[in-house]
């Protein structure tokens, strides 16, 4: 079953409720590590990644359950393998963060050099230089990095370039260190600030959260507590734009409006009436084509790379011209050959695609590279007459929870195979 067919034309209608967020979920339950006794997590989606990740804790010892609501119960009070294989994370870069706490709490980490989605260079140098600057020993050799420490010491880390899972990695780090620790040029995204929340539920002393400092008192242990996970906000921006580029409506519940601002921007300019409550959002586009909107990426509270692409295929049938430039990932341009497959006019210069839209696309068999060019063309495929076949779909379950249902209960027909 590694590939949906889509029936285009179809308006998309209806109220759904977000799922919790993929990029908030995985380093919460990698640090778990760092906490004695039990951990409950909730609010947990249906994700490969989450599955990888619970696989890869069980491996090392974990005593993990998961429930019929799909939360998590876990332990990892006994990791007797303080070993993150190939073969168990090839697929999945958010394996980096078994590395920080690892060290942290059990002194030695062998953790692969990650894979994932082939959307340019994400080093992991970061990782390892703020780790050695608290005092691991690190070598990496035959695709592993292998780390070792006594304690870690708390120091000033200052991150040469903002990177998320790098933030995060030395965040759950510094929770056990010795002495205070300081993140600066940290990443502020909604998900940093989520795991803060888990961590100090735990008993972890921190501060700055959200901003570019983040102040860390390393404390002798931490406990197991519960924590609900925060809502998936590419998730909530990629339904928007499915209602936006069928002229539907859509009205998404568990919604966290508060971090979607430069999407919720973009879709108003684009034509979209857009209404917010308490934890929800409701778009409605009564029927108009979208307008061409011009996107720059860049680092959280600016407009997300997650959702470059979605609306790339917004844009590819707006009426009018526009131009999307990618400041984050070199290679995140890659849907591009596939929408003009469907008869998008995008053509690439450098960084930038540049976009005159069309009145309609047309339905056409394309190829998954990434997660969210995946999902760029499922948003192409629904907009688009006759039938889309996208391959590799395996791609778009590694972040969207049950995509072609929630859809199909929005009055889409996509049948998977």
């Amino acid at each position: 079953m590694n590939q949906i067919t889509i029936t285009g034309g179809q308006t998309i209608n209806g109220t759904i409720k977000a799922s919790g967020a993929k990029n908030a979920v995985l380093p919460i339950l990698a640090a778990t590590i760092v906490g004695q006794g039990e951990s409950h997590i909730s609010h947990v989606p249906h994700l490969h990644d989450v599955t990888t990740m619970n696989e890869l804790l069980a491996q090392m010892g974990a005593q993990l359950t998961v429930d019929h609501h799909a939360d998590i119960t876990i332990c990892t009070d006994n990791l007797k393998n303080q070993t993150a294989p190939y073969e168990t994370v090839k697929t999945m870069r958010a394996s980096i963060l078994a590395l920080g706490p690892l060290v942290a709490r059990y002194g030695r980490a062998k953790v692969s050099l990650p894979g994932g989605c082939q959307i340019g260079a994400r080093p992991v140098d970061l990782h390892i230089k703020g780790l050695q600057a608290m005092g691991a020993k690190i070598d990496v050799h035959d695709g592993y990095i292998h780390a070792a420490c006594d304690r870690l010491q708390g120091d000033r880390i200052v991150m040469e370039k903002v990177t998320v899972t790098g933030t995060e990695n030395i965040l759950i780090a510094a929770t056990l260190a010795k002495g205070e620790t300081l993140i600066e040029n940290a990443a502020i995204e909604p998900e940093v600030v989520d795991l803060a929340k888990y961590l100090k539920a735990m008993g972890a002393e921190i501060t700055g959260e959200g901003t570019s400092k983040i102040y860390i008192q390393g404390k002798e242990q931490l406990y197991g507590t519960h924590h609900a996970v925060m809502p998936d906000r590419i998730e909530i921006g990629t339904f928007l734009v499915a209602a936006a580029i069928t002229g539907g409506s859509i009205t998404i519940n568990n919604s966290c409006n508060d971090d979607l601002d430069a999407v919720f921007a973009k879709l108003i300019e684009a034509g979209a009436n857009l209404t917010t409550t308490a934890d929800s959002v409701t778009l409605n586009m009564n029927g108009k084509r979208p307008l061409p909107v011009d996107i720059r990426t860049a680092p959280h509270p600016a407009f997300p790379t997650d959702m470059q692409a979605q609306f790339c295929a917004l844009n590819a049938i707006a009426d009018g011209a526009s131009h999307i430039t990618e400041t984050l990932f070199e290679n995140r341009f890659m849907h591009v050959e596939e929408l003009n497959r469907m008869g998008a006019n995008i053509h690439i210069e450098g960084n930038q695609a540049m976009i005159k839209g069309v009145k309609k696309l047309s339905g056409a068999p394309v190829t998954a590279t990434d997660l969210r060019a995946s999902a760029s063309l499922v948003l192409a495929g629904l907009a688009a007459q006759g039938e889309t076949t996208v391959h590799d779909i395996h791609y778009i379950d590694r972040g969207y929870e049950a995509i072609e249902e929630k859809l199909n209960q929005l009055g889409s027909k996509i049948i998977r195979s």
